[in-house]
């Protein structure tokens, strides 16, 4: 297990440099120049001239990617050109929010969404199969931004039972928090929970056509055994892949939710930073997302492990 780990690190390192290179270099190419917004209406070329110097954009992008990678290597992500606060104080300002929402979403669309679709495969072409995808299908199709809405004039101006915006720090007032945080995890998780209903209903329904789970009935096991023990366990391996890449989505920043119910999370931070053009703060946002999603991918690596004893063996 540990060998596999470190083959994996070696592999996510080379990768996470070349994500590194590829957004230090693109991000050349957005119009407009921070340079100019920096120095003011009056734009002084001896002020611009020195901001530039100041700021190493003088120097050719390869040289000022070596640069800054060197300072991300001593744990130096660089100063927001707008705010002048550093980029790792900006990451620890936003990250909490967006980490919270995201554990919170995933949660309600595990409950929601494995569930449901393996009930949904069990019955297939039941009334339940029917009312579970057009359910399903609803969830895909309803912008977050618009439930968002829906459930603030219904829950907060009508009922007044929550919040309608805010975010209230856990380690402040946890109940606060938790109650702040419902109905932005209702519309993100409902949202995830019919993706995920919809890969373990497919999932499940080629599992269940598989001989051995005809040959454990067969041999008169509980159709709950046969279900969760050798169905569900062997339809596993989708649904991993699919909630890593859902909850890595989440840690880059759910925009629009973030934005309805003011949020200050990841999404506000990474517009802010593209609209700005504000380089040092797009580059560390992208990359600790790139650093999350490798992350993600290295622990549904060994899940999948986990799940399936056989993986484990040496080759």
């Amino acid at each position: 297990m540990l060998s596999f780990v470190l083959r994996r690190l070696a592999v996510a390192i080379p990768t996470l440099v070349l994500v590194s290179m590829l957004v230090f270099g693109l991000q050349k190419l957005l119009p407009g120049d921070p340079v100019l917004a920096m120095a003011g209406e009056d734009r002084d070329p001896q002020v611009i001239e020195q901001l530039r110097e100041r700021y190493g954009f003088n120097d050719p992008v390869p040289v000022q990617y070596v640069h800054w990678a060197e300072r991300v290597l001593q744990g130096d992500l660089g100063t927001s050109l707008r705010t002048h606060q550093t980029v790792t104080t900006l990451l620890a300002e936003k990250l909490p929010p967006t980490i919270e929402l995201a554990v919170l979403s995933m949660l309600i669309a595990l409950a929601i969404g494995i569930p449901t679709g393996i009930l949904s495969a069990v019955r297939k072409g039941t009334w339940t199969d029917h009312l579970a995808n057009v359910v399903a299908l609803s969830g895909l199709s309803i912008p977050h931004f618009w439930l968002g809405i829906l459930l603030i004039l219904l829950f907060s101006v009508t009922l007044h039972w929550l919040p309608a915006v805010g975010y209230v720090p856990f380690g402040g007032d946890p109940a606060a928090n938790l109650v702040a945080m419902i109905m932005p995890s209702v519309v993100v998780g409902g949202g995830l929970a019919a993706a995920l209903m919809r890969h373990t209903r497919s999932a499940m329904l080629g599992v269940l056509k598989s001989d051995y789970v005809r040959t454990a009935r067969a041999k008169g096991l509980l159709s709950p055994a046969v279900i969760l023990r050798h169905a569900f366990r062997n339809a596993l391996f989708p649904i991993v892949t699919m909630s890593t890449l859902l909850f890595g989505e989440l840690l880059g920043g759910a925009v629009l939710t973030e934005q309805v119910f003011t949020i200050p999370g990841f999404g506000k931070l990474i517009v802010d930073a593209v609209f700005n053009r504000d380089y040092a703060v797009v580059q560390g946002v992208v990359l600790c997302v790139a650093a999350a999603f490798l992350l993600l991918n290295l622990i549904a690596d060994v899940v999948y492990m986990l799940i399936n004893p056989r993986l484990r063996r040496p080759r």
